[in-house]
């Protein structure tokens, strides 16, 4: 997998505001955000788009759904939220490093795109 923003982002050569981080993701907010809250949460180690995901990404997917699920609750998402994972192009994903998109602090329409 070709490097990308994210795992700049991840060492440190990108700047970000980041909301999260342990020994498995990183969780910092969208430059572009497409609601009042938008945070993108990243697996460290590198996968391209769950397109690749096999068993033994399991623990990390489950992982980045419970801390966005944690950092909904921090960031006062009380009337609820999305979480979003493109993949593909045709999918709208921009970036080869998969991510969870966390949207909320306004009502979301449907369908979304």
């Amino acid at each position: 997998m070709a490097d990308t923003i994210f795992g700049r982002i991840i060492r440190r050569e990108i700047p970000a505001r980041i909301e999260h981080e342990d020994d498995l993701c990183l969780a910092f907010h969208d430059v572009a955000p497409q609601a009042p809250v938008h945070v993108l949460v990243i697996p460290k180690r590198p996968i391209a788009s769950l397109a690749d995901v096999g068993d033994d990404d399991a623990m990390v997917l489950g992982h980045l759904v419970v801390v966005a699920a944690q950092l909904a609750r921090t960031l006062g998402l009380t009337g609820g939220y999305r979480l979003v994972v493109n993949c593909g192009p045709d999918g709208g994903q921009s970036v080869d490093h998969l991510h969870v998109h966390l949207l909320g602090g306004r009502s979301l329409s449907w369908p979304p795109g």
